[in-house]
């Protein structure tokens, strides 16, 4: 059984004992959070797909850390014309665990 939901803006495919690196998301850690929008279902053959979400589905997820992501750098440089920008950014990030995925 696996389900597809949004969060943060991204979508992602999640089965129950997975552990997934999403957007951050203001909880504690060892919290349970509920995410709502689950745009498909699938256990078998049976696929339920949502117009947008689908009714009554949601995904019970456990929250194990928060961090940041690997640093990205970004350079910007106009030729001829004494222009060079210099800059980094860290994504913070939220890791949780898929506890149960309900129909």
């Amino acid at each position: 059984m696996y389900a597809v939901v949004k969060t943060g803006g991204k979508q992602y495919k999640v089965a129950v004992g997975e552990k997934l690196k999403v957007e951050q998301i203001a909880a504690d850690i060892d919290s349970q959070i509920v995410l709502n929008e689950v745009l498909m279902v699938a256990d078998g053959d049976a696929v339920v797909i949502g117009t947008p979400v689908v009714a009554g589905a949601a995904i019970k997820a456990t929250v194990v850390s928060h961090g940041r992501g690997d640093k990205v750098r970004i350079f910007k440089m106009r030729r001829r014309k004494h222009y060079m920008k210099r800059q980094g950014h860290r994504q913070n990030y939220t890791e949780i665990r898929i506890d149960a995925i309900e129909k």
